[in-house]
This record gives C-alpha cells, structure tokens and sequence, in this order.
C-alpha cells in the first residue's frame, strides 16, 4: 500500500450468478458536493442534501468482500417508495413502525421510509445467541407493546420468531422483502418540523422494564453536528462499523451521522464480526483515506486475541491511516487497549488513534468525546475514593485506572453531584448529570420513569463519575454498586480480582449482591468454568475466593456456572442485573461441587 491518499476504496470484482464478471465500485470518499455537518432541521432534509452526492453506505459479506454499494442517492429513492407503501397501507403521522434492525439496505431504506411518512420508527433487536427462541420473543413482545407499534418488520429469515412475536401483540407482522414488492402509489409526504419526534430508541438492557427513550429531529441533528466537531471530520475520513443498529452507537454514530454528515461507511454485519473480527481491521486496511471506526472494548479485545495465534499483523493490515479509533458503550479498560496496541503496533496502528467517549441514548448519544490525537488517558484513583469510604491506615491502598472520557461535546454541559442534588467540586465522585439541547424529551408514555431522571432540563445518567481539568472520568453505573455493611463496592474491581487468574478474561464473570438466609447482604460471584473435573472445580472456587479477599477484603459467595450461561444485553455487555435475577430464580443453575 502506498502513502497517497484516494478518493474511493478499491473496486471489488463480486460473483454473481447472473453476470459473474460484475465488478461492484463502494461509493467514493470525496465528493464534489460541499459538506454540511448536519445543518439541517430534520433528518429526512438531512437525507435530501446527501442524496445529491455520491457517497453512500456499502454492505459486505462475512468475509469483508463488498456486496452492495447504496448511494444515498438510491437510499433516498427507496425511502420515499417505503414512505408511499406505509401511508397506502394506512401509516398515519406518529404511529410507531417497529423494525429489526438488521444491517442492510432494507432496514435503512423502511427507518427513513418511516420518517418521511411522519412515523416514528422503533428500531428493535436481532436476536442473540443467549437466551434463545423464548426469550427473543418475549423482549420484542415487550418493547412492541412499550411501544403500541402498529406494526413489526423482519427479514424474511425471522419471520417465525419476530412472526409469533407480533402475533402475540396482536401487532400486523410483514416481511420487508414482500413488503418492497408492493406498489407504491404518489402520495403527499407530510412536512416535519424540528421539534417532532424522529424516532424511539430502546436501551440495549431493555427487556422487562423497556424504556422508548423519545428522539425528536432537533436533538438528534444538535448531538450529530457535536459528533462531527468533536471529531473533527475531514474530507478524507471514512466511516467502518460493525456495531449493531438497533443500539444508539451504532444506530446514531455509524448510520444517521454518516447520512447527516455525508460521509461514505462500509459495514459488517454484527454476527460477521462476532465469527471472523479481524475482517473489521481488513476493511479498514484497505481504505485508502482515513478511518473512523468505533468498537466497544470487547471489540479491541477479540481482535488482540484472535492475533496472538496468527501471523505478524504487518503482513496482513495496514492500520497507519485509522485515524479516530472510538471507544465507548461500556466500561473502557486500559490493560485492554494497550493489548491491542501491542498486538497491532507493527500494523502502524497508534495508540494516540483511541478516541475514548461517554454517552447514552437519553442524550441521543454523545456526552463527552476525548480531543482526537489525544489518545487513553487515565488517572490511579484510591479504592476509597471510589468506594467514598474512610481510609485505613493498617491496610495497603490499592488503586483503579479510570480512564479519561473527554471534554463534554459542544452545547452539553455536565456536572457531578451529591445523591441530593448538591453540586460537587472537582475530582469529587458522585452522579453525572448532564443538559443540552440533545438530551432526550422523556421516556414514551412512561411520565413517571422521565420525572425520575430529568429535573430542569438536566438529566441524571445513573452513572458515578468526576470531572478533572475540563474532562468527564466515569466510575461506574450506580445501580451496580454493592453496598455491604454500609461501604461501596464497585462489581468491577471484584470481576477484575477474577480476571487475575490464569484462564479467565472479561465477560467470565459477573459480581452482584444477594441477601444470605441470614439476611446479610454479601457479594456473589458468578464465573463461567470450563473444566468438567470436580477436584480441578474446587480449587477453582477455593482460589477465586481467596484471590476476591486478598484485593477487596470482602468473603464472597462463588458460583461456577457452564460456560455462556451469563446474560448479555444486545450490544454484547455482561447485564449484572439479569444475571442476579436468573440466578435467584434458579434459571442459571451452578455446578455442584463438593465442598
């Protein structure tokens, strides 16, 4: 590869059985059509302008090989016939049109289709490996009548569990690929404006408490004009995801900002990913411009270890030009980004690429984006601290990482506060609240849930975190903290005592509190064993209690379950609290050891 910066990725010559000499060109990086960094009062305008470039959305194959090359052009085009089919089929302004997002120009084309109709599409979860066929239907049963969706949209692969799913809601279930078929006859589109609602976007923990986070096209454009400034978007920058689009960092920063901000991405599809990760980092070698691409952490794990049995990654990537390597959605780690530094550093990636941030979808998305070039930044805090207990003189400070999340975006403010709402100074530990004009305007049809989080116009993340110097440092979630005996416990520093040992990594293990049939609160800790010898079990759980003891000085319950038993949500994050709910109810189901 040369140093040469271009306009367009390769063409890729793709088989086909009509015309197997068919060569497929991803839309260009450069475009004649002047930029605009989401200027615009709605996103169906937002769309309108791109569509008059060249740029566009391109889909690949698991093995990162291009499969179609959408235009906004073409997405415009469908979108507009989608709107004509929804509103002869009696789709009114407002009615919630649930789809499953699935990556691909179905979905895009049916969520615009939505909103050039004045509906408000739902984008709803594919289903994960955890759980199985039950338990997908119940969460879109759930979110669908959160919702009151009028009606759900799958691909056709789905039809018999999204199908039963919509049955049981009494909601009209279609298949989008029968649904594009049908014709779609002139009618008036109606105007939007910016204050209405664009769409309704659920938490990827939403499952029986579901939460329609409301989205109006103001917020969503502010926090993607903010998205583009905070990470300086050039004229040779280029968008590459894999994340799912039924989560806000993937719906929001890698779909609708890209439509908003004109900027040309190529996609995997989220379970491509899952079975072959480093075909991510081969489509961001062969980009020729720069990359923008994001990943939670899990993300930058899988690839470091998938490497570390292959090959030197300068024989195989070329990573020098991935300029915003984003990071978010999750706790960030510091041990595991410098891994994939280690891992990739010959491949020319540069840890000053890493581009931490914090968000939500009650914000739209973005809170705060670390300035690009300034990489990882973390700063020791005291367990203490942290737990805002006394300290002990007799015992030995043990100290956590807390990484640098970034200067709060542009029109967001943020400040740290006392449990009663009392500001707090710098580097004081408490609740992050946040305000600006991205910040959601309630929960749908759930007042009570929306007064609980937003007072003032300032909304109440459920997260711990300080600001220092100007930057947001984030703790952790509040809701997972472990109050024993009056003191703090983060689950994280416990998960992280266990991920210590030889043979365990991040996602083995999940720390919650249960109450003992004494009535004491203690920690429990879950943690997936791979090992079916019994002796081998009990020194397993013997060793994980004793190594929990030595860096927390808590006694603990330890519980080894079969391996990918924990709970997931649907962006792939450990959920605490469904593990701690299946695990009192029996449903997760621990080997018996003898003690």
């Amino acid at each position: 590869m040369t140093g040469v910066i271009e306009t367009a990725m390769p063409a890729v010559k793709a088989a086909s059985m009509d015309n197997p000499n068919l060569i497929l060109t991803p839309t260009p990086t450069d475009d004649a059509l002047p930029r605009r960094y989401s200027d615009f009062e709605t996103l169906g305008e937002a769309l309108d302008y791109a569509a008059a470039g060249k740029r566009g959305l391109n889909f690949h194959d698991p093995r990162g090989n291009l499969a179609r090359p959408y235009p906004f052009a073409d997405l415009r085009h469908d979108a507009i016939q989608a709107a004509r089919r929804l509103i002869a089929h009696g789709v009114k302004p407002q009615d919630r049109i649930a789809l499953v997002a699935e990556t691909g120009a179905e979905f895009a084309a049916l969520f615009f289709g939505a909103v050039y109709a004045g509906a408000w599409p739902v984008p709803l979860p594919l289903p994960t490996s955890f759980g199985g066929r039950d338990s997908y239907i119940d969460q879109l049963s759930v979110q669908l009548r959160s919702s009151d969706a009028k009606m759900l949209f799958y691909p056709h692969e789905l039809a018999a569990m999204a199908g039963d799913a919509a049955a049981a809601c009494g909601v009209e279930g279609l298949d989008w690929e029968g649904f594009a078929q049908r014709p779609a006859p002139e009618a008036s589109l109606p105007a939007a404006s910016a204050d209405d609602i664009a769409y309704l976007q659920y938490s990827s923990g939403s499952t029986r408490f579901p939460h329609g986070v409301i989205i109006t096209h103001r917020a969503l454009l502010n926090n993607l004009a903010a998205h583009s400034h905070g990470m300086e978007l050039g004229d040779t920058d280029r968008c590459i995801s894999w994340l799912p689009w039924y989560h806000d960092m993937g719906l929001v920063g890698c779909l609708l900002s890209p439509v908003a901000n004109q900027v040309s991405t190529d996609y995997l599809k989220t379970e491509d990913f899952a079975r072959r990760p480093l075909a991510w980092l081969d489509l961001i070698s062969r980009n020729p411009g720069t990359s923008m691409s994001y990943s939670p952490t899990f993300g930058y794990d899988i690839c470091a270890r998938r490497m570390s049995s292959q090959t030197k990654a300068v024989d195989r990537f070329d990573l020098s030009r991935w300029r915003v390597a984003g990071n978010g959605a999750d706790m960030i780690r510091p041990d595991v980004m410098q891994s994939f530094v280690d891992a990739f550093a010959d491949a020319g990636f540069k840890a000053s690429a890493f581009v931490p941030s914090y968000g939500l979808a009650e914000a739209t998305l973005a809170v705060s984006i670390m300035p690009p070039g300034e990489g990882i930044r973390v700063e020791l805090v005291e367990e203490t601290e942290l737990s805002g207990a006394a300290g002990n003189a007799d015992r030995p400070q043990r100290y956590r990482a807390i990484v640098n999340c970034g200067k709060p975006c542009r029109d967001m403010a943020v400040q740290i506060r006392e449990e009663d709402g009392t500001p707090l100074p710098e580097k004081a530990i408490g609740k992050v609240w946040c305000k600006g004009p991205s910040v959601m305007v309630g929960y749908f049809r759930d007042p009570e849930s929306t007064d609980a989080c937003l007072a003032d116009g300032w909304l109440d993340t459920g997260d711990m975190g300080y600001m220092s110097d100007g930057y947001v440092y984030i703790v952790g979630r509040a809701k997972d903290m472990i109050i024993i005996n009056g003191k703090n416990h983060w689950p994280q520093d416990i998960e992280w005592a266990v991920e210590q040992l030889p043979g365990f990594k991040a996602g083995d293990i999940a720390a919650f509190a249960i109450t003992t049939p004494g009535g004491e609160e203690t920690p429990a800790v879950l943690v997936h064993c791979r090992t079916t010898d019994d002796a081998e079990r009990l020194r397993l759980r013997n060793e994980i209690r004793e190594k929990v003891r030595s860096i927390t000085g808590m006694n603990c319950v330890v519980e080894l379950v079969p391996p990918r038993t924990l709970p997931r949500t649907s962006s792939g994050k450990l959920s605490r609290a469904k593990a701690r709910n299946l695990y009192l109810s029996g449903e997760i189901q621990p080997f018996d050891i003898a003690a």
